[in-house]
């Protein structure tokens, strides 16, 4: 057995970058910064910043691409990928990605300014759980699922739990047109 699944809280570097393939797939990248805070021996306060690149595919993509921005804070899970390609010289690149397949943006609602910590923040609670505070909007790459944890007082169990039907296998497929699935703001 082996598992391959990533967490990340932070704050976006820079906007979305949308773009569709020639077959009309939607995929997003976005660069996705995490910071530790951490005492040293002698008691000074220290910061270590990683960045993390993000990609996304199709409904999932969209979302993040119409509703992020610089600065925005979100809730990130999904897989760690490495790849390789060659640049326009001819050099072969290696790049480490997160594939995210379920997407929560925190913070308040009118949350049109960047940088600062605001609103809530989720803390995964095992496999498929995970409790929400605070405001914030989930979205899931499995099926077109939608999570939602808005307006919510306290500790409410939003998080991990799915309203559709979740796909099987590990691959990605188009995910079925919902009407009912608008993002209501």
């Amino acid at each position: 057995m082996s598992v391959n699944k990533v967490i990340l809280v932070g704050n976006l570097g820079k906007d979305p970058e949308l773009r569709y393939t020639p077959s009309g797939t939607a995929v997003v990248t976005f660069s996705l910064a995490t910071t530790e805070r951490y005492k040293d021996r002698d008691g000074n306060r220290q910061e270590k910043t990683e960045w993390h690149n993000i990609v996304a595919w199709r409904q999932l993509a969209e979302i993040c691409g119409k509703f992020l921005h610089k600065g925005k804070q979100v809730y990130i899970e999904g897989k760690i990928q490495n790849r390789s390609y060659d640049d326009r010289d001819g050099n072969k690149r290696y790049i480490t990605e997160i594939v995210a397949d379920q997407m929560q943006m925190l913070g308040s609602r009118d949350d049109n300014q960047s940088g600062g910590y605001g609103g809530g923040q989720r803390q995964a609670g095992g496999y498929g759980g995970g409790q929400s505070q605070g405001g914030g909007q989930g979205y899931s790459q499995s099926g077109g699922d939608r999570q939602q944890g808005e307006g919510q007082e306290g500790n409410s169990q939003a998080g991990g739990q799915q309203q559709g039907g979740q796909q099987q296998g590990g691959g990605f497929s188009e995910p079925a047109f919902n009407p009912d699935d608008e993002i209501p703001f």
